[in-house]
C-alpha cells in the first residue's frame, strides 16, 4: 500500500520540494511533478539508460529508482547541465558531430558520459564504450557518440569550470 511524502531534494541546483505517491519511480518524479522532460521514458525495465540521471554525481537509472530513493540527493537532469545559458560541450559535441540522431536516448548518453568524465577527464575510448554500455541507441551506429564524448572530453580539460556541478553533498 502506497502513501504520499514529502520529497525534499535539490534538483539542476535549485532546492525541490514535492509531495509525491511513495510508489512514483524518480522518472515519473521529473516529469511529471517538475515538468523535467528531458529525462526519458524508455524501456522501464532498466536496459536502455535512456531514463538515466546523474543522483550525487553518480548516473542512476530512474525508470528503476524510487522517489524516496532521492530524498536529501543532488540529482542532474539534461535540463541542468548548461551553465549560464551556454549548453554543456557534451550537448555542443554531439550536435557537431552527429552524436544525436533522433535524439531520444540523447539526455541518458550525455549525463552518463558527464559522470565519466567529471571522474576521468582523460577517459579512453575503450573506458567511453564501457560506462556507455548500458545507454541503446538505434540510430547512430555509436561512432559519432564516443567521438562526441571525446571531443567534448578535451573542452572540458581546457574548462575546469564545468567539472562536477550539482554534486554537493
Amino acid at each position: 500500500m502506497s502513501h504520499a511524502f514529502r520529497l525534499s531534494f535539490t534538483v539542476n541546483g535549485e532546492p525541490a520540494e514535492v509531495l509525491v505517491d511513495s510508489s512514483k519511480t524518480l522518472l515519473e518524479v521529473l516529469r511529471e511533478d517538475l515538468n523535467l522532460t528531458g529525462t526519458k521514458h524508455g524501456c522501464e525495465l532498466g536496459e536502455c539508460g535512456a531514463c538515466a540521471i546523474l543522483v550525487n554525481g553518480e548516473p542512476v537509472l530512474s525508470c528503476l529508482a524510487l522517489a524516496v530513493e532521492a530524498t536529501d540527493s543532488h540529482v542532474t537532469t539534461i535540463e541542468g547541465i548548461g551553465q549560464g545559458g551556454q549548453l554543456h560541450p557534451l550537448q555542443d559535441a554531439f550536435a557537431d558531430l552527429g552524436g544525436a540522431q533522433c535524439g531520444y536516448c540523447t539526455p541518458g548518453i550525455i549525463l552518463t558520459a558527464k559522470a565519466l568524465l567529471d571522474r576521468t577527464p582523460d577517459a579512453s575510448a575503450d573506458q567511453i564504450k564501457e560506462a556507455l554500455s548500458g545507454n541503446l541507441c538505434r540510430c547512430t551506429g555509436y561512432l559519432q557518440i564516443i567521438e562526441s564524448v571525446q571531443k567534448a572530453a578535451e573542452e572540458m580539460r581546457l574548462r575546469p569550470d564545468l567539472q562536477v556541478r550539482g554534486t554537493e553533498t
